[in-house]
């Protein structure tokens, strides 16, 4: 399972009890709240997984209003957290109201210490279980693991994937250096007839020419100097499975042709080799060049180009992905708090709006690398804009973009986007982000043809 840092909120309008509370809790690190508001504040800030809830907040602490309230709006913004209930001494009807509008448990005072550890310490482990469960079902239901698509332009590529993974056809990936061109290579693999079998990965532009074709194809005792024994290339490993060819467009004219005949004949002739080898694999291209360009300058074969590119796919850069960048960046805080052992809570607002802002020319690669640094060197428990060797910056609008039709709809489309990549999906949160209702929402998401994360 994989453990995220444990956070605790204390919602209570007693200073006495209150410090009695950060005393014996401090090993969770606990957040404290006075009122609904505060509470509500505290939870969007700091996301805990459990909450300890005094039904009776001021302004009407004689009564469980204000409690419940705090309650529903708690579930409402964070439908996961385990809120457990604090009632007054024999108010039974207080807290069976409360387990039926939501809470998690409850405990009636005065309060016992270790019997509310207990319970809180349950309530950790529950939630804790319940999100391992969410994960294993949407593993079951994302088949394309290592991808996160929140812009609709990543939702069409998604949908392209799905539609060619159980095909044989060549597929051309094309996109800018750490845009995710592997990971689509892989989800092409994994979603075919030839999951089982290999996949077999190899840089184009990262092996020297003359060290290449024998990469490639392998090569036989005696071949040339050094070559000790026989050795199958990375052609031949593919067998029966994909072989990734990565920087085609870097691939020397000699080897060109060989690779041609290769796609033509599906057969292969080692260094060295005088007989022909079938070979059954799949072969899957990627390149940030333009081929098309290369072909002009006779840097690559036009018969080559079209037998890598029977199908082609565009990945358009980060800084096209609308909220893809958040969703991305959560995705990387929480695999890399867990590899470093560190608690940290997330990012700040600040963080969260510099992400969004900045261009991403490194891609995916580069928010990696930021994120990763970030979670190494932050200070505090929430990441911010510094730690991430970002500042917040603003855009002047298109000067070809002044119909202001347009300019509202792309606004819109936009700000639904990064809400909803914020709230990684959750629609009720999106709706509260954006401070409208979950069916205007759902309006918003026909109006742009965006479609719901499953």
């Amino acid at each position: 399972m994989n453990a995220v840092a444990e956070r605790l909120l204390i919602v209570e309008d007693d200073p006495g009890l209150t410090r009695q509370l950060r005393w014996s809790f401090d090993q969770y690190d606990p957040v404290f709240a006075a009122d609904r508001n505060s509470a509500i504040d505290q939870v969007r800030r700091h996301e805990p997984q459990v909450v300890l809830l005094d039904l009776g907040l001021p302004p009407a602490a004689d009564g469980i209003e204000e409690g419940m309230a705090a309650l529903s709006d708690i579930l409402r913004l964070a439908p996961a957290t385990k809120v457990i209930v604090v009632t007054g001494n024999g108010d039974e009807d207080s807290a069976i109201k409360a387990i039926a509008a939501g809470a998690y448990d409850f405990y009636q005072k005065p309060v016992e210490i270790q019997v509310v550890e207990l319970i809180i310490q349950r309530a950790f482990h529950i939630w804790q279980l319940e999100r391992q469960n969410r994960r294993l079902r949407a593993d079951a239901d994302r088949p394309l693991d290592g991808l996160i698509a929140t812009s609709e332009s990543m939702r069409r590529i998604v949908r392209q994937i799905e539609k060619i993974a159980p095909t044989s056809a060549t597929t051309l990936l094309q996109g800018d250096t750490g845009s995710g061109k592997e990971v689509l290579a892989r989800a092409l693999h994994r979603l075919s007839p030839r999951a089982e079998r290999p996949f077999v990965a190899i840089n184009c532009a990262a092996i020297p020419e003359h060290l290449l074709e024998s990469e490639l194809f392998g090569y036989e005792k005696g071949a040339f100097t050094g070559a000790q024994k026989q050795t199958l290339g990375k052609v031949e490993l593919a067998e029966g499975g994909t072989l990734f060819l990565d920087e085609i467009g870097d691939m020397a004219p000699s080897l060109q042709a060989k690779l041609l005949r290769f796609l033509q004949e599906r057969v292969i002739e080692r260094v060295g080799g005088r007989h022909e080898i079938p070979v059954d694999a799949r072969v899957i291209c990627a390149t940030h060049r333009d081929l098309q360009a290369l072909i002009q300058q006779g840097d690559f074969r036009e018969d080559l180009y079209y037998r890598v590119a029977e199908i082609t796919i565009r990945i358009p850069p980060l800084r096209e992905r609308s909220g893809d960048a958040i969703a991305i960046a959560k995705a990387l805080f929480e695999r890399a708090n867990e590899e470093h052992g560190r608690t940290l809570r997330g990012f700040s607002p600040d963080a969260l709006a510099a992400i969004e802002q900045h261009d991403w020319p490194g891609n995916v690669r580069e928010l990696e690398h930021r994120v990763n640094r970030a979670v190494i060197l932050a200070e505090s428990k929430l990441i911010d804009a510094t730690d991430l060797g970002l500042s917040e910056t603003t855009s002047d609008m298109d000067d070809g973009q002044l119909n202001l039709r347009q300019v509202r709809d792309a606004a819109e489309r936009s700000a639904l986007e990064k809400s909803l990549g914020r709230a990684d999906g959750n629609i009720s949160q999106a709706a509260r982000l954006l401070g409208v209702s979950r069916p205007a929402i759902y309006d918003l998401m026909r109006k742009h043809g965006i479609e719901q994360n499953n």
